[in-house]
This record gives structure tokens, C-alpha cells and sequence, in this order.
């Protein structure tokens, strides 16, 4: 289910199976693990997913290619070799992400002083992240969330490539870490010149262990320092012990259980459509040229000479009774379209999108329609929403364990939920009726909840309150007491 992610039984193993053939050692163990990650395909994907969000896709290394002497094929440079790219795949992500994870999601919890300190967590730089980590998993299939405290103590989360972690997983299901490896390089002068330097660190439970790869072997990294805690205390001014988080201080935030990326899923039709949308093109940039050329008695020495009279002068010399006749090649339109509406709809299909261009969007906009519409998308979202909560229920962890550091409050045993908002297009009109015929019927909390034109729950409520305080101090203002005298 999990290619190319080893769990610890399976690392394990692989000591025992050495260590029969002849002593292995832990950092031998690390650098043999670096190699195979570095080479397996499911990095390989994860660079892809990426390099199509980019829309570097595969047509931009397409070569024209016929048949040569003695029947191999080769290249050639002086036909049309149209590259159209089609960013499907950076609209998907984009889409995905903006549906789900635009909006800030709701804390939830019963303890409002508890509430009040999460808020400090959760920032406008926070959720600018938590976007990145969406983009993130769905182009590679997961992302990675570093936690970490920086030179002045403060808690601190980075996002981390995920083709640069070797998750070394305690279980098959991958919900525990009980080791990390990160693999990445940096550019450094060593003298007068600039090199790569390759750097590899161990995270595990007892610290983080640094080494750099030097030929085919890794040796310890005494300039960054070979080993330091995960975070090391200050008392009075001066350093204290070091300490170690109880968990391995990385998060995985997976775009499905399965780990894989949404380029997995889409790929060959996204080539496909790039290769026949980028060979029509090609096939009417050839046509002006009269297609299939048919020369008798041609007054020259080579087809390539004829091409460049025809297109220079736009005419050529021949023998007697010679001439020159063409057959028209024509381009079957509607095979064509057919075949690229398809294409089209089932990228979108198996994408799990919304296709902006079908004729569905414009047509009934009701509330039915609009979730018809969005199926797919709310599916997939269904999906990402699941495994982004088991991570921020992580998160949790290392954030009340901070607040412990530094308050000396236990909030561990407090229930949170996160509660994503999505943004989707809906019909305001239809809401808004349909929550004024629920006065009465529901709290008015969970109305306002669900109008469009709120944002913020807890200050509409106190808008409305205030709005009540007003209309009271107006009556009271201006009703006369009046005494009946019986």
C-alpha cells in the first residue's frame, strides 16, 4: 500500500539479514537507506506532481522523430514541433485548496481560556502555511510539518520537502514516526570554490544525529555538530539540560491514506491531451504548405532544396513534361473534438474537479445543482479533511506541550475540534430564505452559522446583542408612563 516507505520491523529486518552476512552499522544502515529513497519511484512521483504543478510537463521534451537509414528512428528538426501545455494539473491543486482550505478552520473547545491561548497559535502566517501543506500533499501525496524551537525560544513549524524525509514508520498503518531521516544538499564555499555539500540528519527519540556523505559513506558533521538535543533550555540566563520531545518532532499531512500524489491519477491523460491538442497544431501549421508533395521530373539536386524554393519563392523548376501535384490531407474536426471533450471530462472526472468550461456551470444554479456540481470535489475533500484532522490532533500534542513548557497548564486532557470551512459557491438567495424559515425551529446561533454573509459567529451574536441593548434604551427613552387613576 505504501511503496518505498520502510516501517521498523522492516528496518529491523534488514540489520538482522546484514548483520548475518557481517557487522553493519547504524550509520551504513542510514546511508544504504538514503540511496534507495533517492532512486525510488515514489520520490520520483513526488518530483512530478511537482514538476506538472509547474507545468514543466513531459511534451516540452518531445522530439520529432521518423525513420532513418536502415530503419532506425531519428530526430528531426525542420517540421513543425508544436509543445502546447495544458495546466490541468495546477488547477486541480489550486482548486482543491482553495475549496477546502482557503478559509481559516474553526478551534473548537469548552475551556475559553484554553481557546484564547490556541488563537495565539493559529496566525495569518500560521494558515498561510497550512496552504502550502495542502499544495504540498496533493502535488507529492503528503507533506511534512517540522517543529522546532528557534535561537530565542519560541516555538516555531516549518514545512519541509517531502522528497527530502525518510519516514521510518513503528507501524504498518504509518500513524507513528519512530525515526526520521532527512536527505538534502546545500551550496557552500569550501575555499574558492563553491561546492554541494550532501547532508543527511537522524531524528529520532534520543536527538538528531547529523552526518554529511562524503564518497560512499556518511561521516559525522562536526562543523553543524554531529548530535544535539531537540531543544535545549534556558534557566537564569544560562543553558540548562537539553530534552527531547516524546515524539519524533515531524508531521505528516497526507493528501489520501494511500500516500499517493493527484499527478498519479491524471498523468496520462494530461500527456495525452498535450500531445493531440500539440499535433493539431502541428498538422494545420503544415497544411499552408500543401501537404503531401507529388514532383515529376524535379530540376534539382535534393528534396530539401525543393522545400526551401517552394517556401522562398513559391515555385520550382522542373524537367519536360514534369509537375507538381499535392494531396490535400484533411484533418477529421470533429473525431478530433469528440475525442478531446472526452479526454476533458475524464480528467476532471478522475481528478475529482469542478470543470469551469462545462455547460452544466452556467445552467441551474439552485442548491441541488450546485452540490451535484461539486460531488467530486466535495468527495475528494472529504478525504484530505480526514487526514488533515489525525494531523492537527498531532499538532495539538507538541502545542500543549509548549504551553506546559511555559505556563506550567496541563491542556492536554481538552478536547479540540478543527473544523474545516469550505468555500463554495452556493445560491445566497435560496440560504437566506431557507435560514429565515427556520427561525423558530433551530438556535438562532445555528442559522447565523449557516447565512452567507457572516463571517465570524461569535461577533455577529455580540452585533446582535448590542442591537437588542439599543432598541431597549430607545423604547425606554421614549415611552411615557402613564398613571390610570381607577
Amino acid at each position: 500500500m505504501y511503496p518505498d516507505t520502510p516501517t521498523l520491523t522492516e528496518i529491523y529486518g534488514k540489520i538482522i539479514e546484514e548483520g548475518a552476512k557481517g557487522m553493519i552499522t547504524d550509520r551504513e544502515i542510514i546511508y544504504h537507506e538514503v540511496k534507495d529513497w533517492e532512486n525510488s519511484q515514489q520520490r520520483e512521483l513526488m518530483l512530478t506532481g511537482q514538476r506538472y504543478y509547474e507545468n514543466e510537463h513531459d511534451i516540452l521534451n518531445r522530439k520529432r522523430l521518423v525513420v532513418g537509414e536502415g530503419g532506425e528512428l531519428e530526430e528531426v528538426k525542420n517540421i513543425a514541433n508544436n509543445k502546447l501545455v495544458h495546466g490541468f494539473v495546477r488547477k486541480l491543486v489550486d482548486q482543491k485548496v482553495g475549496y477546502l482550505l482557503s478559509l481559516p478552520f474553526t478551534v473548537q473547545t469548552n475551556k475559553e481560556e484554553y481557546m484564547k491561548i490556541l488563537t495565539e497559535y493559529f496566525t495569518k502566517k500560521f494558515y498561510r502555511m497550512f496552504q502550502n501543506l495542502g499544495k504540498e500533499a496533493i502535488n507529492k501525496g503528503k507533506a511534512w510539518l517540522h517543529i522546532y524551537y528557534d535561537e530565542q525560544g519560541n516555538f516555531r513549524l516549518k514545512r519541509i520537502p517531502s522528497e527530502e524525509i525518510i519516514p521510518l514508520w513503528e507501524d504498518a498503518e504509518h500513524t507513528e514516526l519512530s525515526a526520521v531521516i532527512r536527505t538534502y544538499r546545500i551550496e557552500a564555499w569550501i575555499g574558492k570554490k563553491k561546492e554541494t555539500i550532501h547532508k543527511v540528519e537522524l531524528w529520532n527519540l534520543t536527538g538528531v544525529y547529523r552526518y554529511v556523505v562524503e564518497g560512499n559513506e556518511l561521516i559525522p558533521d562536526v562543523e553543524a555538530g554531529d548530535y544535539s538535543p531537540h531543544l535545549v533550555l534556558e534557566k537564569n540566563g544560562e543553558e540548562a539540560q537539553g530534552m527531547n520531545w516524546q515524539r519524533v518532532p515531524f508531521i505528516c499531512f497526507k493528501y489520501n491514506n494511500e500516500e499517493l500524489p493527484l499527478v498519479n491519477f491524471v498523468k496520462s491523460i494530461v500527456d495525452d491531451y498535450d500531445q493531440q491538442k500539440s499535433d493539431n497544431a502541428n498538422n494545420l501549421e503544415e497544411l499552408p504548405n500543401g501537404g503531401i508533395y507529388v514532383v515529376r521530373d524535379y530540376d534539382g539536386q535534393d528534396l530539401g532544396e525543393f522545400r526551401r524554393n517552394l517556401a522562398v519563392f513559391r515555385a520550382v523548376k522542373v524537367h519536360g513534361d514534369g509537375g507538381l501535384d499535392t494531396l490535400k490531407l484533411d484533418i477529421n474536426t470533429e473525431a478530433f473534438k469528440t475525442h478531446m471533450d472526452m479526454q476533458r471530462k475524464d480528467l476532471y472526472e478522475l481528478g475529482r474537479g469542478v470543470d469551469t468550461q462545462n455547460d452544466r456551470f452556467g445552467g441551474d444554479k439552485s442548491g441541488i445543482a450546485l452540490r451535484f456540481l461539486y460531488a467530486d470535489l466535495d468527495m475528494d475533500a472529504n478525504i484530505i479533511e480526514t487526514e488533515f484532522q489525525a494531523a492537527l490532533e498531532q499538532l495539538k500534542w507538541f502545542i500543549d506541550q509548549d504551553i506546559a513548557l511555559k505556563t506550567g497548564q496541563d491542556y492536554s486532557g481538552e478536547d479540540v475540534d478543527f473544523i474545516f470551512n469550505r468555500d463554495i459557491i452556493i445560491n445566497e438567495s435560496e440560504v437566506i430564505e431557507n435560514a429565515s424559515k427556520s427561525v423558530g425551529q433551530i438556535s438562532d446561533e445555528t442559522i447565523i452559522a449557516n447565512h452567507p454573509w457572516v463571517t465570524d459567529v461569535e461577533e455577529e451574536l455580540k452585533r446582535i446583542e448590542k442591537q437588542y441593548s439599543k432598541q431597549e434604551d430607545y423604547k425606554e427613552t421614549f415611552t411615557e408612563e402613564v398613571n390610570v387613576d381607577e
